[in-house]
Protein backbone atom coordinates (compact mmCIF):
# COMPACT_ATOMS: atom_id res chain seq x y z
CA UNK A 1 0.00 0.00 0.00
CA UNK A 2 3.14 2.17 1.32
CA UNK A 3 4.29 1.85 -2.26
CA UNK A 4 0.97 2.37 -4.57
CA UNK A 5 0.90 5.51 -2.29
CA UNK A 6 4.63 6.81 -3.26
CA UNK A 7 4.03 5.86 -6.83
CA UNK A 8 0.81 7.69 -7.20
CA UNK A 9 2.16 11.16 -5.62
CA UNK A 10 5.53 10.70 -7.49
CA UNK A 11 3.22 10.29 -10.75
CA UNK A 12 1.18 13.36 -9.44
CA UNK A 13 3.55 15.48 -8.78
CA UNK A 14 5.48 15.11 -11.78
CA UNK A 15 2.64 15.74 -14.33
CA UNK A 16 2.00 18.86 -12.29
CA UNK A 17 5.43 20.19 -12.66
CA UNK A 18 4.95 19.31 -16.52
CA UNK A 19 2.18 21.20 -16.99
CA UNK A 20 3.42 23.80 -15.70
CA UNK A 21 6.41 24.03 -17.18
CA UNK A 22 4.69 23.33 -20.29
CA UNK A 23 1.96 26.25 -19.80
CA UNK A 24 3.98 28.92 -17.82
CA UNK A 25 6.42 30.36 -20.22
CA UNK A 26 3.53 30.34 -22.67
CA UNK A 27 2.15 33.35 -21.00
CA UNK A 28 4.40 35.88 -21.82
CA UNK A 29 5.46 35.98 -24.62
CA UNK A 30 8.01 38.33 -26.26
CA UNK A 31 9.87 38.91 -29.67
CA UNK A 32 12.96 38.13 -28.18
CA UNK A 33 12.04 35.03 -26.17
CA UNK A 34 10.50 33.14 -29.35
CA UNK A 35 13.21 34.02 -31.59
CA UNK A 36 16.31 31.42 -32.12
CA UNK A 37 19.27 31.67 -29.75
CA UNK A 38 22.70 31.43 -31.09
CA UNK A 39 25.07 31.94 -28.63
CA UNK A 40 24.99 35.27 -28.42
CA UNK A 41 24.93 36.18 -32.00
CA UNK A 42 22.48 37.53 -34.08
CA UNK A 43 20.65 34.35 -35.82
CA UNK A 44 19.93 37.23 -38.77
CA UNK A 45 22.91 38.47 -39.77
CA UNK A 46 25.96 37.02 -41.84
CA UNK A 47 27.22 33.89 -40.89
CA UNK A 48 30.44 34.55 -42.28
CA UNK A 49 31.21 36.80 -38.63
CA UNK A 50 34.87 35.36 -37.61
CA UNK A 51 35.10 34.21 -34.24
CA UNK A 52 37.44 35.66 -31.33
CA UNK A 53 40.77 33.60 -30.89
CA UNK A 54 39.72 34.32 -26.69
CA UNK A 55 36.61 32.58 -26.95
CA UNK A 56 37.95 29.13 -28.01
CA UNK A 57 41.31 29.74 -26.20
CA UNK A 58 39.06 30.30 -22.69
CA UNK A 59 36.96 26.95 -23.71
CA UNK A 60 39.83 24.89 -24.44
CA UNK A 61 41.43 26.48 -20.81
CA UNK A 62 38.00 25.46 -19.49
CA UNK A 63 38.03 21.99 -20.94
CA UNK A 64 40.91 21.00 -20.04
CA UNK A 65 41.13 22.09 -16.69
CA UNK A 66 37.76 20.42 -15.87
CA UNK A 67 39.21 16.98 -17.19
CA UNK A 68 42.32 17.38 -15.02
CA UNK A 69 39.60 18.02 -12.10
CA UNK A 70 37.67 14.93 -12.91
CA UNK A 71 41.70 12.80 -12.64
CA UNK A 72 41.81 14.21 -9.34
CA UNK A 73 38.32 12.58 -8.12
CA UNK A 74 39.52 9.16 -7.56
CA UNK A 75 42.30 10.53 -5.18
CA UNK A 76 40.28 10.31 -1.90
CA UNK A 77 39.78 6.45 -2.52
CA UNK A 78 43.77 5.67 -3.64
CA UNK A 79 44.40 6.80 0.14
CA UNK A 80 43.78 3.39 1.07
CA UNK A 81 46.19 2.30 -1.49
CA UNK A 82 49.52 0.36 0.16
CA UNK A 83 51.42 3.30 -1.38
CA UNK A 84 50.67 6.40 0.40
CA UNK A 85 53.50 8.54 0.04
CA UNK A 86 53.97 7.55 -3.62
CA UNK A 87 50.22 8.24 -4.07
CA UNK A 88 50.39 11.53 -2.46
CA UNK A 89 53.55 12.24 -4.07
CA UNK A 90 52.06 11.81 -7.45
CA UNK A 91 48.95 14.25 -6.88
CA UNK A 92 51.39 17.01 -5.54
CA UNK A 93 53.39 16.38 -8.74
CA UNK A 94 49.95 16.43 -10.68
CA UNK A 95 48.65 19.64 -8.96
CA UNK A 96 51.83 21.65 -9.01
CA UNK A 97 51.77 21.20 -12.49
CA UNK A 98 48.02 22.39 -13.02
CA UNK A 99 49.17 25.23 -10.96
CA UNK A 100 51.86 26.37 -12.61
CA UNK A 101 50.04 25.98 -15.60
CA UNK A 102 47.28 28.48 -14.81
CA UNK A 103 49.90 30.74 -13.66
CA UNK A 104 51.66 30.72 -16.75
CA UNK A 105 48.27 31.75 -18.70
CA UNK A 106 47.24 34.04 -16.23
CA UNK A 107 50.32 35.59 -16.75
CA UNK A 108 50.49 35.28 -20.39
CA UNK A 109 46.54 37.39 -20.21
CA UNK A 110 44.92 34.02 -21.73
CA UNK A 111 41.73 34.40 -19.25
CA UNK A 112 41.27 38.30 -20.69
CA UNK A 113 38.63 38.91 -22.55
CA UNK A 114 39.28 42.27 -23.54
CA UNK A 115 42.34 42.55 -25.76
Amino acid sequence: MNLMLAISINIILSLTLISIAFWLPQLNIYTEKAGPYECGFDPMSSARLPFSMKFFLVAITFLLFDLEIALLLPLPWAIQSLTIKMMLVISFLFLSVLGLGLAYEWKQNGLEWTE
